[in-house]
């Protein structure tokens, strides 16, 4: 668990500090941001992992939404408080973060850069931020609750053979290995096309082509060390394949047997079984939040899964003050979806997130940094979202819906009487405040 101490550490940039400090600053000046990071990675990985990592769905519409959405929002400052030292820790679940950011599941990132899941885990638990292992990783869950026992969440979908055999299994597995929260994603009912998917020919199992072995070619270093860490395989999957279990078999039982929606019936099951928190990934109807929070779910993540399965959904960030009027203090409100600085996380805080999901970024950071990308990034998370909390005039994260913000230009402000405490901070959410619905 990240302690408020934690959550301080690295003094007012979240740097660190000697030799370490150092490095860290060069990486910085080389790599400020995530343009920077996702151009390295393009450069270093073959065409059809960069563009498994940043692809999505049909014209990837959907992409640009959530990224529009959130470039839109404005914030109106509030001055004259000392805001010098912001407490950047959150809450969920009744464990305090380090920051309200955690890595988002991401499926076969293994094929993005070698072993990704245990650098992201690492990063992680170095940094006191959720770390959520997709079912369909490259590293199975038990080995990855050693490497980040503190921080580790497990995401499941529906595998419907032998009534859920498999997927409650996985729960019975995540209870074994320590996991503290269980995310269920509604949001795959149908596989979708892909458009970039298909003209690379990527395919599961995956089947060399001449296209794709120039591609590896092109980039050595992924190559060799694609062949030094072996080929990704989806490894909590193993104990379920009867016969070979060679990578191509064990893909081939996923690519058979995950099919289908996560039902509510399934839910059910699940929160029976599952002692822990319960999280729905993926709900964006405002009746199905009321509907999950009625069978005791306990955090809703507001997403439409990176733009890669409806190009016709609403950008994720637009949900979140909705979802908020509907299950307020009854469920935890989560955003995934196009957050990529401090500012992004503090934008969302302001439209009434509880706390933020990032996974494109931290994978796009290992590829281009290796072991050390995806700390880089936390580092670079947590050093903007100080930076940008002191400049608004908030030293708490729960003060940031108390800010002024507008979704567009179309719209006035809201939250424009924000309640003063004691000490001259912001304090939201208060009686007497403006909550601002629109």
């Amino acid at each position: 668990m990240a302690s408020s101490k934690q959550a301080q550490a690295g003094g007012g940039t979240g740097w660190g500090a000697g030799a370490s400090a150092s490095a860290d600053a060069t990486r910085l000046r080389r790599y400020p941001g995530l343009q920077a990071l996702m151009k390295r990675a393009k450069r270093r990985t073959p065409r059809f992992a960069f563009d498994y990592l940043e692809g999505g769905v049909g014209d990837e519409i959907c992409i640009e939404r959530n990224r529009r959405a959130l470039d839109a929002i404005e914030i109106i400052p509030r001055y004259g408080f000392d805001t010098s030292a912001p407490h950047l820790t959150a809450s969920l679940f009744g464990r305090n973060y380090a920051l309200p950011l955690g890595i988002a599941p991401m499926g076969l990132s293994g094929l993005v850069w070698p072993n990704a899941d245990d650098a992201m885990a690492a990063a992680a638990e170095k940094a006191g931020i959720p770390f959520v292992l997709s079912m369909v990783s490259n590293t199975d869950i038990e080995t990855i609750a050693r490497i980040a026992p503190s921080v580790v969440w497990l995401q499941l979908y529906a595998v419907p053979e032998d009534d859920y055999r498999v997927t409650l299994d996985m729960v019975d597995r995540a209870t074994r290995a320590g996991v503290h929260a269980l995310v269920l994603t509604l949001d795959t009912p149908m596989r979708q096309k892909r458009l970039r998917d298909l003209r690379n020919g990527l395919t599961v199992p995956f089947r060399p082509t001449w296209k794709t072995i120039y591609d590896v070619a092109r980039a050595p270093v992924w190559a060799f060390s694609t062949l030094r860490h072996r080929q990704p395989r989806f490894a909590n999957f193993i104990p379920y394949v009867k016969g070979s279990r060679r990578p191509a078999d064990v893909a081939g039982y996923v690519d058979r047997h995950i099919s289908g929606a996560v039902t509510w019936d399934l839910i059910e099951r699940i929160r029976q079984k599952w002692q822990g928190p319960l999280v729905l990934k993926g709900i964006q109807h405002p009746d199905d939040a009321e509907h999950a929070v009625k069978l005791g779910i306990d955090g809703i993540i507001v997403s439409n899964h990176g733009g890669r399965q409806f190009d016709a959904a609403p950008a994720a960030i637009d949900l979140v003050q909705t979802m908020k009027r509907r299950v307020a203090g009854r469920a935890a409100i989560m955003l995934d979806g196009s957050i990529h600085s401090g500012l992004d996380i503090l934008k969302a805080l302001t439209c009434g997130a509880d706390f933020t999901f990032a996974g494109r970024p931290f994978l796009a950071a290992t590829a281009a940094l290796g072991q050390r990308g995806p700390a880089h990034l936390a580092r670079m998370f947590e050093a903007e979202l100080r930076g940008v909390m002191g400049q608004v005039g908030v030293t708490k994260i729960g003060d940031c819906s108390a800010l002024s913000r507008r979704m567009n230009r179309s719209e006035d402000f809201y939250h424009l009487n924000p309640v003063i405490g004691k000490g001259g901070s912001l304090v939201g959410d208060m009686p007497g405040s403006a909550n601002g619905d629109p």
